[in-house]
């Protein structure tokens, strides 16, 4: 019976929005044993996409590939609703979510450059980007709109069609067509199901292509206690409070595909483009090489006469005076 499914399908979904234990606090999934899961259900891609940071890539990249996964590098990334540089108060809009993946080396330099700059200079709250940052670094990435929390679901919440649509069309605008997509997500949540229906409808109105993910939190559903308790070391909250952070229904795990399918009957498309985007995303990391950068010198020198010469007039403008 599990050759059919496998026939049937044709392995063609792959999980595209994932945290692993780097959103720290928030994801328990381990690398290791992520990777490990997602080869157990026959799937030969996996992304990670943590919370604002990178700092499980390289980790992830490594065993992904001694695994024979195909590794998609990510990060759901907290988007300023104005400038990065603006630092007010304004309760959950201080940021909106956008999945960015890298599809090639150019991609996966941008998404550094982008990461980092959300701490530098972006960071209120949680490190952020913003839309002038995104224009700027935005060759090489594949964009999904993200969880309920992006700036489109959001939109759509609040029962603002037009103003998710001009939102749509930015980010088609900005990374370019097929290059942006539209994510279905569903975890048993009531809005998910508002949110969906006027996703197929934008999807359909201004030919933006729709992508299926789950909100993958931990492995196995059976880890949704343990991450519940994560929760609450996060949030300084027991288990017994009422009113605390939750992710309920225990739907935030791996899924097989067979899983994702049975969810989204109605879009096939969606679930058979997370298999496309992965096979888009081909980064190549190389280890074991020193990398600096090449500075060129004048006629007459080589690297070390010239940095000699400028250590000299460096010392000679800052102490004139000392004939040591």
């Amino acid at each position: 019976m599990h050759e059919v499914r496998r026939k049937e399908f044709c392995l063609a979904f792959t999980h595209l929005h994932v945290h692993t234990e780097f959103s720290l606090l928030d994801g328990s999934s381990k690398v290791k044993e992520v990777i490990a899961r997602a080869k157990e259900l026959g799937m030969d891609s996996l992304a990670i996409t943590d919370h604002g940071v990178m700092y499980g890539v390289i980790d992830f990249y490594k065993a992904a590939k001694e695994a024979g996964i195909r590794p998609i590098l990510g990060c759901e990334v907290y988007v300023a609703p104005d400038s990065r540089l603006i630092k007010d108060s304004r309760g959950d809009d201080r940021y909106n979510h956008l999945v960015l993946l890298a599809e090639n080396n150019k991609g996966y330099e941008n998404l550094v450059k982008l990461v980092s700059m959300g701490f530098v200079d972006g960071f209120y709250y949680r490190p952020r980007v913003d839309e002038e940052l995104l224009r700027k670094y935005h060759e090489g990435l594949i964009a999904l709109s993200a969880c309920l929390a992006g700036e489109v679901p959001r939109a759509i919440s609040r029962g603002n069609y037009e103003e998710a649509a001009k939102i749509a069309e930015k980010y088609r605008e900005i990374f370019g067509d097929g290059n942006y997509f539209l994510e279905l997500q569903d975890h048993g949540i009531p809005e998910q199901q508002t949110v969906n229906a006027a996703l197929l409808q934008l999807s359909r109105e201004l030919n933006i292509p729709l992508v299926a993910t789950n909100d993958v939190h931990y492995t196995n559903a059976e880890d949704a206690e343990p991450h519940d308790i994560l929760l609450c070391l996060q949030t300084g909250k027991k288990l017994a409070d009422e009113d605390r952070m939750r992710y309920e229904g225990g739907q935030y795990y791996l899924k097989s595909e067979e899983e994702m399918r049975a969810l989204f009957p109605y879009a096939k498309e969606a679930l058979d483009n997370t298999h496309r985007i992965a096979e888009r995303c081909n980064v190549e990391i190389e280890f074991g090489v020193t990398k600096l950068p090449k500075f060129d010198v004048p006629e007459g020198y080589d690297s070390w006469s010239y940095l000699n010469k400028l250590c000299e007039e460096g010392l000679k403008k800052r102490y004139p005076d000392d004939d040591g």
